[in-house]
C-alpha cells in the first residue's frame, strides 16, 4: 500500500514570516501540535509546540518572532509513492510521529501520523513503529 493512500490530504500549513502567536493560535484551533511551514506548497520546515517552548520562550525570544526562525530545518519527509511498510520503518527509525508527504516536485500534498497509520493501515508495522518512536533516549 502506498503512503498516499494513508495520508491527509487538507493540510493547514504556517507561513515562514507567521509570528509564533499566529502560529500557536493555529496550533491550538486545529488541536494539533505541530506544523509545516511552507511558502507556497514549498516544504520549508516544521514547526512544533515544542519548538515555540524551548527554543523560543525559554530563551526570552517575543511572540513576535517568526515561524522561520523558530523551525527545525533538517525535516524528515516521505514520498507520496512510497511505500507504508517503509514510511512506518523509517518513522520508527527517527522516533518521529508525524511525516510531511511530498510529490516529486518536492511540494507538499500531504501528512501522515503515526494515529493515522494505527487507525487506518490496521496492520502491526503500526504497534512497532509506536514502540520505536516511544523508546527512552535520553534523561526525563
Amino acid at each position: 500500500m502506498k503512503i498516499a493512500q494513508l495520508m491527509s490530504k487538507d493540510v493547514l500549513v504556517a507561513r515562514p514570516d507567521d509570528s509564533l502567536r499566529v502560529v500557536a493560535e493555529q496550533m491550538a484551533r486545529l488541536d494539533v501540535g505541530a506544523l509545516p511551514v511552507c511558502d507556497g506548497r514549498r516544504l520549508l520546515g516544521m514547526i512544533t509546540d515544542r519548538d515555540i517552548v524551548v527554543r523560543a520562550v525559554a530563551n526570552g525570544r517575543n511572540v513576535e518572532t517568526s515561524a522561520a526562525a523558530m523551525m527545525s530545518r533538517d525535516i524528515k519527509y516521505c514520498f507520496e509513492d512510497d511505500d507504508v511498510e517503509e514510511v512506518c520503518q523509517r518513522m520508527g527509525e527517527e522516533q518521529i510521529r508525524r511525516i510531511p508527504v511530498l510529490d516529486h516536485d518536492r511540494q507538499l500534498v500531504g501528512i501522515v501520523s503515526l494515529g493515522d497509520l494505527a487507525l487506518e493501515a490496521k496492520n502491526r508495522d503500526s504497534g512497532k513503529t509506536l514502540e520505536k518512536i516511544s523508546r527512552q533516549t535520553g534523561a526525563h
